[in-house]
């Protein structure tokens, strides 16, 4: 790409905008926006532009060359290919900076799609190219971006020198921040637009030692489009990332490329990391007065050990938030067209884990066996030949609709249909991690499924057998 991006200072400083139409309003308004002092060339002017007609020096009259002298950037805004092109030429024979409308190859100015919550900016250009996506990208940041972040950058221009004075290095800064920018009092202060006391906020809190504390993430089933903004926001805000063999590659790129990621990855049949070391790593980074993320797969709180793993953190005194993540039964389900209820087959879904812990008691079989219902097994691939046998021994009919979902809502997405007195089979099939769907909307998957794996060597979304 040939333009480089800047932000250029433009306040006070002579801007020529030729043409009095909608396009150079659009540009006007941009300008008058940073304070530019705008001379526009235009025999009349549009609608948007008379609205404006006491904040310009305007001359009424057509462009000449003349009108170059002294100017600092020229639009060539008008609706004459002809007029613009001789703008750009004359301007461009001067070294004046000049943006071409419409026309990015023939302008040393593009003018980019911005969002801004003062003072804070964030500008992009797809570089003429691609308009429709940079008006996408907008109105995603858009929504994405907190309204007071703005208010939040004021207040934290104030206090810089005084935070660099409190905290001696650019770790501990960065640290104080990642606490504080989201503590929902800022955020209410700033929300109120009370500016002086958000900065009294903030000065208390850099007195206050500083203390580690770990966010219990979730990462979803895969997807990384199905992370939640909250996941994100911590991911990139944390100095350490203790995360499962759950956890997609995609979702590991969006860690903060400075954080130390450590894996305790845990796999079917394989405990790389004990439970106990990871809670005792999840203390011993806390109290390094470090922000620690403990990343799993789907929903921590969803056979994901998590609230072990808070209990550890609780007695050890450590601070602890957790952020919900979208569970495998209900990611994995939906991508494979397998709805979790349906009025004509399941008035409810039973999620159990065909893993326990040892010596752990068995589930209630006869009531997992009743009908109208979905039972939805995690990590139930090593057992699959006990659970067929011991729901059809309670009286599940052998012909019931099963699916196994492996690595469901990735690239390498694989379903597999059949029936229950084929599960152990079927099990043989799929590798972990995957997931077990035992009930009548199981069957659903041939006719709802909608997923079309993006990888080359995809399977089909739907294999049926038996």
């Amino acid at each position: 790409m040939e333009h480089l991006p800047l932000f250029i200072s433009i306040k006070h400083k002579p801007c020529l905008v030729v043409g009095g139409g909608a396009v150079a309003a659009r540009k006007t308004r941009l300008l008058l926006a940073r304070g530019a002092r705008v001379i526009l060339v235009a025999p009349a002017l549009g609608e948007e532009l008379a609205g404006l007609r006491d904040r310009l020096d305007w001359r009424a009259e057509s462009f000449a060359e003349p009108h170059l002298d002294d100017a600092f950037l020229v639009v060539a805004a008008t609706d004459n290919a002809e007029v613009n092109a001789r703008v750009y030429q004359l301007a461009n024979r001067r070294g004046i900076l000049v943006n071409k409308a419409d026309d990015s190859k023939r302008s040393a100015v593009i003018f980019p799609s911005i969002v801004e919550r003062f003072p804070l900016q964030i500008a992009f250009s797809t570089g003429g190219g691609a308009p429709w996506l940079a008006r996408l990208l907008r109105a995603r940041l858009d929504a994405l971006l907190p309204r007071h972040w703005g208010g939040l950058a004021r207040v934290a221009g104030r206090l810089r020198r005084q935070v660099q004075q409190a905290f001696a290095s650019p770790a501990e800064r960065r640290r104080f921040w990642a606490r504080v920018q989201d503590d929902p009092t800022l955020g209410a202060l700033l929300q109120r637009q009370d500016e002086q006391g958000a900065e009294a906020w903030l000065r208390r809190e850099m007195g206050q030692p500083a203390r580690g504390e770990v966010i219990l993430v979730g990462a979803g089933p895969g997807d990384p489009d199905l992370l939640t903004i909250k996941a994100l926001n911590e991911l990139q805000k944390a100095d350490v990332v203790l995360f499962d063999q759950l956890v997609s590659e995609e979702i590991l790129a969006l860690i903060r490329p400075e954080a130390e990621r450590i894996a305790v990855g845990k796999k079917a049949g394989h405990h790389s990391v004990p439970q106990e070391r990871i809670n005792q790593l999840l203390v011993e980074q806390a109290r390094a007065g470090k922000r620690v993320v403990r990343l799993k797969g789907g929903d921590p709180f969803m056979f994901g050990r998590g609230a072990e793993e808070l209990q550890t953190l609780k007695a050890a005194g450590i601070g602890y938030q957790v952020v919900p993540g979208i569970t495998a039964a209900a990611g994995a389900t939906a991508y494979a067209g397998i709805p979790l209820t349906h009025r004509d087959h399941a008035q409810s879904a039973v999620f159990i884990t065909g893993h326990c812990k040892q010596d752990g008691e068995e589930p209630d079989w006869a009531a997992l066996a009743k009908g109208r219902q979905t039972l939805v097994i995690y990590m139930g691939l090593m057992r699959s030949g006990h659970i067929r046998q011991q729901l059809m021994q309670q009286g599940l009919d052998g012909a019931t609709p099963v699916a196994l979902i492996e690595r469901g809502t990735t690239a390498r997405q694989k379903v597999i249909r059949g029936r229950l007195q084929e599960l152990a089979e079927l099990a043989e099939r799929v590798e972990s991690p995957a997931l077990m769907v035992i009930g009548e909307v199981a069957a659903l998957a041939d006719s709802l499924a909608w997923f079309r794996p993006p990888a080359a060597d995809a399977p089909p979304a739907v294999e049926r057998c038996g």
